[in-house]
């Protein structure tokens, strides 16, 4: 859907709320695909990224109390609440993220006095539960509404810990996560143990571009043009990657993974890491070191190499391949990662596993499933000339194989678009 059609929309969503201000700011926060980097971010990996052109638009009315009023156009829902240091929400509901975004706000900025609130409409043309980021899409959209009502970027605490929009990045990916960054100190987020791949990707990709970062802290390592004539095709499976309680241990228990890693890691070695990337760096022979250790260990050992793989050999590699305009080159190298990704990882579905398989024997040049996994998306690096038929074949041959889940899934295209942006 066109952005001027969404706003139009979260324009009409605001209005619903009586007595909302007519002094109103908007803003577009698309979703990402991440290219490759499964389960990297929160290990201090490597990603490769870009933001996809379907998102969330905002429309924001500044209020002059400090409540937060909020009226999503999609779903037809409305909540209300008080920013607040103990507001909460019930996990696994959307309103996670904007209490979760409002509590830690209200912590960790206060020198400039109680916060203002707003009201906002909210609408997206972005899958949900699909793994293309749509729960962070909503959260960075409430910090911009938040930090623009107040004037944030003015305030100590922003001015002293944030001076990139990485350094925002990573901020906001504490916010989910729960942890401390800098100063502003962590609380219990919104339940999962994930990085800020996601944020990254919202406000740092350019258009006509992938986005190489490492992370813990975000830094950005290249950005690389995507090849004329090429253009992402992306299914949508149906399966939902919900953010429940039995999902979330899923995805927590590949973070959790490599929490212990680096126990064993500190240890065995007495060094000080953090960050299993950190490990990896910090000599020559670390990595036999690691696997070293875990060889006594499969379970952690397989979470390790999958890491390893993904972050140190298939990315760099995928990256200089589609910086040297060899596409077609860089297949075998994303099939690797997708099969490592049910193998050790094991965090795919029959469905997924599907798509990305029917992708490749239909002519894609790539294709694998991305995001926290557990259901979601599938993206395929198609030719721009005949990308409409390709996406009609793989929508068939989609509902051939899964009819069950053919209501629920969704075929489109898309090119790097760019990062969020204020209209």
């Amino acid at each position: 859907m066109a952005t001027t059609a969404l706003i139009d929309r979260a324009l009409d969503a605001l209005a619903k709320l009586d007595g909302a201000s007519r002094e109103v700011r908007r803003y577009f926060v698309p979703g990402r695909i991440e290219v490759l980097g499964k389960h990297t971010d929160y290990a201090g990996g490597r990603s490769l990224l870009c933001a996809a052109d379907r998102g969330m638009c905002f429309a924001v009315a500044p209020r002059a109390d400090d409540r937060m009023r909020v009226a999503d156009g999609r779903l037809g829902e409305t909540v209300e609440f008080q920013i607040s240091p103990t507001v909460r929400a019930k996990p696994g509901h959307w309103s996670n993220y904007p209490m979760t975004m409002a509590r830690r706000l209200a912590r960790n900025f206060t020198s400039g006095g109680p916060l203002r609130g707003a009201d906002i409409g909210l609408v997206g043309d972005l899958p949900l539960a699909a793994g293309m980021s749509s729960s962070s899409a909503v959260s960075v959209g409430f910090f911009y509404a938040l930090a623009d009502v107040n004037g944030l970027e003015q305030w100590a605490e922003y001015t002293a810990n944030i001076h990139a929009p990485e350094d925002l990045a990573g901020y906001l990916g504490t916010v989910e996560n729960g942890r401390t960054f800098g100063t502003l100190r962590g609380d219990t987020g919104v339940g999962l143990a994930g990085g800020s791949e996601d944020q990254t990707a919202i406000l740092c990709c350019r258009a006509g571009e992938l986005s190489q970062y490492s992370f813990c802290p975000v830094r950005h390592e290249r950005n690389i043009a995507l090849p004329r004539g090429w253009v992402f095709a992306v299914a949508v499976s149906g399966v939902v990657a919900d953010k429940n309680a039995a999902a979330q241990e899923k995805y927590n228990r590949a973070a959790r993974l490599m929490d212990d890693v680096m126990r064993e890691w500190r240890q065995t070695t007495g060094r000080p890491d953090l960050w299993v990337a950190d490990a990896v760096a910090s000599a020559p022979d670390a990595h036999e070191t690691i696997r070293s250790i875990l060889a006594a260990s499969p379970t952690q050992l397989d979470r390790y190499e999958q890491f390893y793989v993904e972050s140190n050999e298939i990315i760099p590699a995928v990256g200089d391949l589609l910086a040297q305009g060899d596409v077609e080159a860089i297949g075998p190298l994303v099939d690797r990662s997708m099969d490592r990704a049910v193998k050790l990882l094991g965090n795919q579905v029959p469905e997924t596993i599907g798509l990305a398989a029917s992708a490749r024997e239909l002519g894609a040049a790539a294709a694998s499933a991305f995001g926290g996994g557990f259901g979601g998306a599938v993206w395929a690096l198609v030719r721009v000339a005949g990308a409409e038929g390709f996406l009609s074949r793989w929508t068939d041959a989609y509902r051939r194989a899964f009819p069950s889940r053919a209501a629920a899934a969704e075929f489109f295209l898309t090119p790097a678009a760019p990062a969020m942006r204020r209209l």
